[in-house]
């Protein structure tokens, strides 16, 4: 297909329009008041990372004196980082609009957050003990003077501009590093029923003199700075390192990238604004970006409840899969039939259970599984030593460049080396991103194997909030294939053939292609054609073309996107059988679920490979097949479920203004109908 204009959405363009979702969820008054803070945050953290990853990317491409039309969807890189700065900036000012309305509503709940010319004698007192016992014996302080280089700037981390002048005209320049160890809120003393919380940027204005007495001056001001590093990882050439060592190097050279973004206090004396960028080497190529007082506003993901449960989204108790029991052996429970496992509605214990049954088990011999992003406090990892330290053999295949995740699961491949663990890191060129599990099991003096593949990370922390898809069975043929996977990462020349699962990068295009094919002979005949798909993004133009050639053909396609969407749906000749919503709400959303009809006899896939060049070409994915019939019914209903959301489904279309989808119909809140889904199974 050419490549005219308005055939393909701009990855990056279309990204933002992802955060504005998000920033939706913030601006929405049936969000608990506190979960809306909660919702700036994660639009702050997530357009951190953007800048970090895909405007560096696309600013290199610019450097590098490339138009990069065909990379980018038809948009010139210039052109696009000028759109990109403009967007951001309007967003930033739509977030402090936002946030402003939540203060005010905060403050009709008694919660109020006060800045340094509110505070009393009372908490006068409690700020200056406070300042004096956690912050200042941790505190960084950078003086400036022409004579001494300027430092680097940590990388998302926010400074406090300090500008004193004296009566002689002379002008004294320092920066205060907000340190991400410190707690960004402070909560005081409560006064009656109203609480009160001082971000510990105005308790460090409240205190300027306290920290600079040492300098002569008639006045000074504070204005808070951030800036944002290219967070691409640079290797070295040095033959004598191990790959974990170039890698940590990476990660702390990352701090010191190529700055990306600079953010500032709209509100900062342009003497003092001027003075930052010439020292830190800040160009127009660079995004700078005019802010309000606070930065860094992806801490409000933490922000204090204060025991206010009325303000949170209730928790919810995560349900038991029914006929699979936490009290018996899971082996003798899968080894009668697959179960499926959704977190955050179902229990992730399944999978520490799972592993921790294998560590004891006298019977299992070896244990294979692939690791992308660990929790903090891991009992995976825990189960994983525990199994060596009982002489199990077990090989553990991680991915150390997840990015930002790096230093985690560094620490965790030690500790597994140390304990005995066979460490694989991956596959040169290749990111490991495929979730998977095979044991074996000696019975009856055979091998026999049982595992687990999921859409999602075995992340205890992340299990509570995003969706996923981890699927438990005993099914021999879908294992030996898996097994196969693991002999590729040892030896990896040797390209293997599968017959159930489909794997990146050798296969999925291909495996993908055929299965659309399929669907586009049955339009032609005239018999039942569709495919539904959820996954959270998709950018691999080869892919949208191949959706586009069906949509022609007349097969239906129905898409539940949650991220990014290069592929226009609703033009006439194109794409006028394909329909695409996005759900933003309390969980994110990280299912990856194939189907297609097959003529009526619909074939079902879970994934952890989304539709986009890296999952397909760069990475090692899996996509697996579901053969269980009662599996089959619960993720069709799943999908209906989704897809009738008429409540935080948003429609993806060629305007991209993020429209609400809103019907006549009984209101569908998907995420709510799917917990009171499995409910209504247990009740069965």
């Amino acid at each position: 297909m050419t490549k005219e204009k308005n055939v393909y959405i701009n990855r990056e363009l279309s990204w933002l329009q992802f955060n504005a979702r998000v920033l939706q969820e913030a601006a929405d008054e049936e969000v608990p008041l506190i979960e809306r803070l909660r919702f700036l945050g994660i639009f702050s953290n997530n357009l951190d990372e953007f800048f970090k990853v895909r405007y560096a990317t696309v600013r290199r491409i610019d450097e590098a004196g490339k138009g990069g039309k065909a990379e980018l969807g038809g948009i010139k890189a210039s052109e696009l980082l000028e759109q990109i700065t403009k967007i951001v900036i309007n967003q930033q000012s739509e977030s402090l609009e936002i946030l402003d309305s939540i203060n005010r509503q905060l403050e009709n709940e008694h919660i109020h957050i006060i800045k340094e010319n509110d505070i009393d004698a009372d908490q006068h007192d409690f700020i200056k003990d406070y300042f004096y016992q956690e912050i200042s014996p941790a505190l960084v302080v950078i003086v400036l003077n022409e004579d001494v280089a300027l430092p680097e700037l940590k990388d998302s981390a926010a400074y406090l501009t300090i500008k004193m002048t004296n009566s002689n005209g002379a002008d004294q320049f320092a920066l205060i590093e907000i340190s991400k160890a410190m707690d960004r809120f402070v909560v005081l003393p409560r006064k009656g029923e109203s609480n009160y919380i001082i971000m510990l940027d105005d308790m460090l204005r409240y205190c300027l003199d306290d920290i600079f007495n040492i300098f002569n001056y008639d006045s000074i001001s504070a204005h808070m700075i951030k800036i944002t590093r290219d967070g691409e990882l640079d290797f070295d050439s040095d033959l004598s390192k191990s790959f974990i060592d170039k890698l940590s190097d990476s990660v702390k050279d990352r701090q010191s990238g190529d700055p990306v973004r600079f953010v500032y206090d709209k509100s900062i004396e342009e003497d003092t604004l001027n003075f930052l960028l010439d020292r830190m080497g800040i160009d127009t190529k660079d995004s700078i970006i005019p802010g309000g007082r606070y930065h860094n506003r992806r801490d409000y993901m933490d922000f204090p409840s204060l025991g206010r449960t009325d303000l949170l989204y209730s928790k919810i108790q995560p349900l038991p899969v029914k006929g699979l029991s936490l009290e018996v052996s899971i082996f003798k429970t899968i080894k009668q039939k697959d179960y499926l496992v959704y977190t955050p509605y179902h229990t992730f214990s399944y999978v520490v259970k799972f592993l921790r049954e294998a560590a004891l088990d006298p019977q299992v011999k070896t244990i294979k599984i692939t690791i992308y992003r660990l929790a903090q406090i891991s009992h995976v990892a825990s189960s994983l030593i525990n199994a060596a330290k009982n002489g199990k053999k077990v090989t553990v295949c991680i991915e150390l460049r997840a990015r930002f995740d790096e230093e985690a699961n560094i620490n965790y491949a030690g500790q597994m080396k140390d304990a005995g663990v066979n460490m694989l890191f991956g596959v040169t060129g290749l990111k490991v991103h495929c979730k998977m599990c095979v044991i074996e099991r000696e019975e009856n003096e055979k091998l026999v194997r049982y595992g687990f593949v999921s859409t999602g990370n075995f992340n205890e922390s992340t299990a509570k909030i995003y969706t996923d898809f981890t699927l438990l069975t005993a099914n021999s043929k879908i294992l030996k294939d898996i097994n196969k996977v693991f002999n590729f990462f040892e030896v990896n020349y040797k390209i293997h053939r599968y017959k159930h699962i489909i794997t990146s990068p050798h296969y999925t295009k291909s495996k993908l292609f055929a299965l659309i094919d399929e669907e586009i002979r049955n339009a032609k005949l005239g018999n039942t054609a569709y495919i539904k798909l959820k996954m959270n993004s998709i950018s691999s133009y080869k892919m949208v073309d191949k959706l586009y050639e069906a949509s022609r053909a007349g097969v239906k396609i129905k898409m539940i996107v949650r991220g990014l969407c290069c592929l226009v749906p609703g033009v006439e000749g194109m794409s006028e059988n394909i329909e695409i919503i996005s759900i933003i709400d309390k969980f994110l959303e990280h299912t990856r679920l194939f189907i297609f009809s097959n003529n009526d006899k619909p074939k079902f896939f879970i994934s952890s490979a989304d539709w986009m060049t890296r999952n397909i070409d760069n990475r090692v994915e899996v996509t697996c097949p579901i053969y269980d019939e009662d599996i089959k019914n619960e993720l069709q209903d799943l999908f209906e479920i989704c897809w009738n959301d008429n409540v935080k489904a948003r429609i993806i279309n060629q305007t991209q203004d993020n429209t609400y989808k809103r019907n006549d119909h009984k209101k569908i809140r998907a995420q709510f109908e799917t917990y009171n889904y499995y409910l209504k199974k247990l009740e069965k």
